[in-house]
């Protein structure tokens, strides 16, 4: 790992809520992801699973993590299981954790090698009443690889049918989109490496520059902070190409002229930061730049005020929607008979908006947590409206990371530049 070692009560504190949330007798069991070929003998770069890194910060690959909150033998009741570190697969693969390591990593005291694991996981099966089985949700994506998560349910299922089985994932998408003060820490150095990342950009962009070149001096600097790297891909979308919510090719030169839209964000620690920010390649906003981008940033500060416990993101992206509406007639993209006229299931400043507005972040930058129950406190979430004009080849987006408090919310970004005048001043230097 690159990032300086993080404060093993985060670990520590996740474990126990979510010990706190199991059926009485029962027991969790969470799996790394696999590592996954790309061809030959070459494998992608391991990215541990999110649930089981938010439960012990273990970034290798073959662990695991049980959880028996009522085991018989107390030193049961929160075991980490690793890989029994190999002299010579070590030459190859670099060092691997031993047990006073993880110990101190994750605030687990007892250490099981995977080799070793069988003779102790059936008896304590045999005991309990309720396993709890993990596997990745998420509403965004299905996929249809089955991974190891799937692969061991379906193997503990079949090994012990007459056991009561619960998901994991219910438990998961609650407690994770809720934040303690030591995953803030250090989702908030992802962000400080971000903002470093941003003025240093300010500072290159240039017409005649590549986007691909942006992109290098982002991870540069994102390395040279002690990130993992980025977050996501890098979106890096000068002229036109901003209009496309996705752009990850990042390979146009940046035209005097135009505007580049950039998203992207750091990753430090295991949690990500999400900043998007759009400026004048040429240093200078037109006048017509400038008021699409200050329509864009009218409609940011309008979620900002309204995004506090107790709204639901349904409710709080209709609102939104209403305040999109007043900016778009404002700038001229809508006229008040496309309003009166307008499909209810497709607004008409959905033209000019056509995603959502806000989305949870954590661990993974679209992170677990509701979209239909009340937002609470604790939860953190990014603001990033955008104005998409077809017409103009003109793409503007601006997103901040909130974190929500019991009277509203903390903009954790709020050191980095974000009006014309502040993008103006810094580039001019």
């Amino acid at each position: 790992m690159k990032h300086l070692p993080l404060n093993p009560q985060i670990f520590i504190d996740n474990r126990k809520r979510f010990a706190k949330e199991m059926k009485p007798n029962s027991i969790a069991i969470f799996n790394s992801n696999d590592e996954v070929p790309v061809n030959g003998d070459a494998i992608y770069r391991f990215q541990q699973n999110s649930d089981l890194y938010w439960l012990c910060g273990v970034e290798q690959e073959d662990t695991m993590v049980i959880l028996f909150p009522d085991a018989p033998d107390p030193k049961y009741r929160e075991v980490l299981v690793l890989v029994r570190p190999n002299e010579l697969k070590e030459k190859w693969d670099g060092k691997r954790l031993r047990s006073e390591e993880a110990k101190k990593l994750t605030g687990i005291q007892t250490i099981v090698w995977l080799d070793s694991l069988d003779g102790l996981l059936q008896p304590w099966i045999h005991i309990a009443d309720t396993i709890y089985l993990n596997t990745n949700e998420n509403d965004r994506k299905a996929s249809l690889l089955e991974t190891r998560d799937y692969r061991f349910a379906k193997e503990t299922m079949q090994r012990y049918p007459a056991h009561h089985y619960e998901r994991s994932a219910k438990i998961m998408r609650s407690l994770r989109a809720i934040k303690s003060k030591y995953e803030i820490e250090v989702q908030q150095i992802a962000i400080d490496i971000t903002e470093k990342a941003f003025r240093r950009l300010l500072q290159f962009i240039k017409p005649g520059v590549m986007e691909y070149e942006i992109e290098a001096e982002l991870v540069h600097e994102f390395l040279r902070n002690r990130a993992r790297g980025e977050a996501y891909g890098s979106i890096l979308a000068s002229g036109d190409n901003a209009r496309t919510l996705h752009y990850v090719s990042n390979n146009n030169e940046c035209k005097d002229g135009e505007l580049i839209l950039m998203d992207f964000g750091a990753n430090y620690g295991g949690y990500a930061a999400d900043l998007t920010r759009t400026v004048p390649v040429n240093g200078k906003f037109t006048n017509r730049q400038k008021e699409v981008y200050n329509g864009c940033l009218q409609l940011h500060n309008y979620a900002k005020s309204i995004l506090k416990p107790g709204i639901t993101i349904i409710n709080y992206h209709e609102k939104v929607g209403d305040e999109a509406t007043k900016v778009f007639l404002k700038i001229g993209l809508i006229k008040k008979e496309d309003v009166k006229n307008e499909d209810k299931e497709n607004r008409a400043y959905r033209k000019y908006l056509y995603h959502g507005i806000s989305h949870h972040l954590g661990i993974d930058v679209h992170d677990l947590g509701t979209k239909v129950e009340p937002i609470k406190a604790g939860m953190v979430f990014t603001i990033e409206p955008g104005i998409y004009i077809e017409e103009e080849k003109m793409g503007v987006r601006i997103e901040n990371n909130f974190w929500i408090t019991k009277n509203g919310n903390i903009d954790l970004m709020k050191n980095i530049p974000i009006t014309v005048e502040e993008i103006e001043k810094l580039m001019k230097k």
